[in-house]
């Protein structure tokens, strides 16, 4: 079974995508919405955070963990992959491997503050080929503004061709999406970016990764899906329905 977390609602777009290629992956998802956003946080903080969420996950059984959130990942995934004895993964890692296969030299890459402050993508990136030049752009409205559901605003729009201005201007040609939710505007991000850019969604190369590791280490338990949050909101649940087109129970975790 697999573990998957979260700062909050965001990582569910993972678990969209572990619907679409693993349909009968047993998993347990975690969204920390009581302490969300990660993003301002300091690394010590979305460490602990990101130990107090793995012992959770390690309780309720399962035998590897998607670490869903770029913040998370970009602050504490080499570290849980170094303190515990069950397989992580990480969205960065397969992120950064595509942007490599695909670009022809220039890969850009939009996120929270706290991820693009990081600079993991650019370190992942250059650690496989350090002649990509890599920019980076923070977007820090997007998570609001689609947890408001204003996919279809004039007003998003309006902010995506701001925030995504210079990176056209400096001709990249792969774009990642470093933030789980952008993926739900990526038909605007496509727009605003320009065709000719290739965009990458992280959950989807994380997912291809575990796809692969499933293949050689098979569940033995399939159907199980269950939904944790740290707080028992009615907005989670909403947007849950609206995300994943289905309703879904939804648990509090305890994580003390």
């Amino acid at each position: 079974m697999i573990g998957i977390f979260d700062s909050g609602v965001g990582g569910l777009t993972v678990v969209k995508e572990i619907k679409k290629q693993l349909p009968d992956c047993s998993f347990v998802y975690l969204g920390d919405n009581a302490r969300t956003p990660y993003g301002a946080r300091s690394q010590e903080t979305i460490q602990k955070y990101s130990c107090e969420i793995v012992d959770f996950l390690i309780g309720q059984g399962v035998t590897a963990i998607v670490v869903a959130c770029n913040t998370a990942s970009a602050f504490a995934g080499e570290m849980l992959q170094q303190k515990y004895q069950l397989p992580i993964f990480e969205v960065i890692t397969p992120a950064a491997t595509a942007a490599v296969r695909l670009t022809k030299g220039r890969v850009g890459v939009i996120g929270t503050r706290g991820t693009i402050n990081s600079r993991a993508y650019e370190r992942a990136i250059k650690s496989f080929n350090s002649e990509i030049e890599v920019k980076n752009a923070a977007c820090p409205l997007f998570v609001p503004l689609i947890e408001e559901d204003w996919l279809n605003k004039p007003e998003i729009k309006t902010i995506a061709r701001k925030y995504l201005y210079p990176l056209k201007c400096q001709e990249i040609d792969v774009l990642i999406l470093g933030c789980t939710h952008y993926p739900l505007i990526k038909k605007i991000i496509a727009d605003k970016i320009g065709r000719r850019v290739k965009l990458i969604d992280p959950a989807e190369e994380a997912v291809k990764m575990l796809k692969r590791y499933l293949s050689d280490n098979p569940q033995r338990q399939k159907g199980r899906q269950e939904y944790f949050v740290t707080d028992l909101s009615s907005r989670f649940k909403e947007i849950a329905k609206n995300w994943l087109k289905e309703d879904i129970q939804i648990k509090k975790a305890d994580l003390n």
